[in-house]
């Protein structure tokens, strides 16, 4: 039986499926990760990435900061590939339960998916740091100059920056859903990001995938392992 066929069989047993996915689901849409070869931080800026994107920088350097930002982390054009979508289908007809994303991009909800929990934030949603007023990409692109509340408050992106914690709600909503599952897929993710990461560990359920292109750390736990592009992969997931 080929690995296909075994994940497909895997989902069809299973009606609680989560899924954790990482930058990998975010490539094949054109969007560089952070640790490849490729990625941002093995390219060289006046400032190392990890220290642009941290709380302080964000405080102490807010012009640089959204130099960085927009220039390489905002994607706004890029579209859902055969995995976001393939997870909407699995949603719709009752299997999929749960995404847990360490994305910011938002294209889970660009595709349709529902029930999604953001571990890191989302590009799409900005608040005032004094009055909590609202922004969305749209404004925060066409004011990239003058982030400024009307207030006089810095405006944030609602993305987890170094130094800075999860939400505690999302992370425990995460954790239920982990715990409820009866199949956890973990997808294009190294599994090298805490504490995002040790979520996993909450998995009791009868099923686990990984599904990424190289090693990770919980392939000796896996019922099965698959090493490729997991768009690639979801495009041959068929739902009976």
């Amino acid at each position: 039986m080929s690995d296909i066929d075994k994940l497909n069989k895997m989902i069809n047993q299973s009606n609680n499926i989560v899924f954790f996915g990482g930058a990998g689901v975010s490539t094949e849409s054109g969007i560089p990760d952070f640790r490849s070869v490729d990625g941002l931080y093995r390219k060289k800026y006046k400032y190392n990435p990890e220290e642009i994107l941290s709380h302080h920088f964000f405080i102490n350097n807010t012009k640089e900061f959204y130099e960085f930002y927009f220039d390489k982390m905002i994607y706004k054009d890029v579209l859902p590939n055969d995995c976001h979508k393939k997870l909407v289908e699995l949603e719709k007809v009752g299997k999929l339960k749960a995404i847990i994303t360490q994305n910011i991009d938002n294209l889970h909800s660009k595709a349709g998916s529902q029930n999604i929990y953001q571990l890191h934030g989302t590009i799409n949603d900005n608040y005032c740091m004094l009055c909590n007023n609202y922004y969305d990409l749209n404004y925060m692109i066409y004011h990239r100059k003058n982030l400024i509340c009307s207030c006089g408050g810095i405006i944030k992106p609602d993305v987890v920056l170094y130094e800075e914690p999860l939400n505690d709600n999302i992370v425990n909503d995460a954790i239920k859903a982990i715990k409820n599952a009866d199949m956890l897929i973990i997808g294009g993710t190294s599994l090298n990001v805490f504490p995002a990461a040790s979520l996993i560990d909450f998995f009791n359920g009868k099923y686990l995938v990984v599904i990424n292109k190289d090693k990770t750390s919980c392939d000796n736990l896996a019922d099965l392992v698959i090493n490729d592009n997991i768009g690639s992969i979801f495009k041959q997931i068929k739902i009976a």
